[in-house]
């Protein structure tokens, strides 16, 4: 008799006093051969530790018979896609007599690969010596599948919103460089336009005329001011309109080129969409150039200037103190004019108010969302 035959038939031997021990109306022994669940014994006191006793389940669910699987180690179960991992663990927790759960690729008879939920435990006697191990599988293999199915899915997916957003970037790049563009051609015709009123200014001998032609360049410049801020930004669809109103008042002030002229400002980011840029524009530069109409330009005076946001709104204020002076009343009408139809573009409310030498104009605007404003 070969190694082989002896150790299975020590095996058997085994396995048949196990079963000896539990008489046929053992609910024990009935359950463990009719569960459906994989179930085997095996007998750490024995050469290699070998399987003693399985069950139906193990039969089907690996192809093997009894006859094939009593006297053998659980090993032949393994193949070349086998965890080395698991198996250690599964070895350790042998050598220490513990439980242990664990899942690991096993392969059936022929030759197929499974998912096994192994969960392994020591059995001891009454002296708490370990006399068997007892194993049993769950093939889940279809949620195996399943995972690796919505793994590839999902890798697929997250390749494509790669891919999308790749292409987003690049046509947002496209766009955006489009975009400067249009400002920067934009803005060099604002300047062209006002080097040519400006010469006209130059050489225009009637004051009123060359008073008009200055009124005319000055909202051209406002423009001009917007355009440069646009093209200079990362982020063209919005702009902070208090960085817009400090560049202008500065150069409308310093333009009149009076030192007797104080300027003070309170300023605070807002942002705004860029959409909105040019009548918010024309209006700071008209509600400013009223100032100086109506006394600045002449006697000189304190001008201050706000842009906060304030409940919801923003508010754009001009306040300035000086002795009025008598003004040309188609001037006048022409600043009230783009003033209030620069408003209504913005949905913007207009007050004035005069104490004494002291006129104060606040322009209100609903912020429409968190995005247009930041403090």
């Amino acid at each position: 008799m070969t190694d082989n035959e002896q150790r299975r038939n020590a095996a058997q031997t085994a396995g048949d006093r196990l079963v000896a021990r539990h008489v046929r109306e053992d609910p024990f022994a009935a359950a463990f051969k009719a569960t459906r669940m994989p179930m085997i014994v095996t007998d750490p006191n024995q050469d290699d530790n070998p399987i003693i006793f399985c069950n139906a389940a193990f039969e089907k669910l690996t192809g093997y018979s009894a006859e094939e699987v009593v006297g053998r180690n659980c090993r032949f179960l393994q193949g070349p896609n086998t965890s080395r991992e698991a198996v250690a663990r599964i070895r350790a927790s042998v050598e220490a007599g513990s439980d242990i759960a664990v899942d690991i690729l096993n392969y059936k008879k022929d030759g197929s690969e499974f998912w096994n939920a192994l969960f392994l435990s020591p059995v001891r006697d009454d002296d708490n010596r370990i006399v068997y191990f007892f194993a049993s599988q769950l093939d889940f293999t279809n949620v195996k599948s399943r995972e690796a199915d919505l793994a590839a899915a999902r890798h697929k997916a997250e390749e494509e919103v790669a891919k999308n957003t790749e292409r987003l970037q690049s046509a947002l790049g496209a766009k955006t460089l489009l975009v400067h563009e249009v400002d920067h051609r934009v803005k060099n015709n604002l300047l062209t336009m006002a080097s040519i009123v400006k010469l006209q200014a130059r050489i225009t001998k009637n004051q009123d005329h060359r008073q008009i032609l200055m009124s005319v360049l000055n909202r051209v410049e406002a423009l001009s001011t917007v355009q440069r801020k646009l093209f200079t930004l990362d982020d063209v669809s919005r702009f902070d309109i208090a960085d817009v109103a400090r560049e202008m008042v500065s150069d409308l002030v310093g333009a009149i080129k009076r030192p007797d002229i104080r300027l003070t400002h309170e300023l605070h980011p807002v942002y705004v969409p860029a959409v909105k840029a040019t009548p918010l524009a024309l209006i700071i530069n008209e509600l400013v150039g009223d100032a100086v109409r109506r006394g600045l330009s002449d006697g000189g005076g304190q001008i201050h200037v706000v842009v906060k946001r304030l409940n919801g709104h923003f508010l754009i204020r001009v306040e300035d103190t000086s002795i009025p002076v008598e003004v040309d009343i188609e001037t006048a009408e022409i600043g009230r004019i783009l003033l209030e139809t620069s408003a209504r573009q913005v949905g913007a409310k207009i007050e004035r108010r005069t104490a004494g030498h002291r006129t104060t104009v606040d322009v209100t605007m609903l912020v429409e969302s968190p995005q247009e404003s930041e403090n």
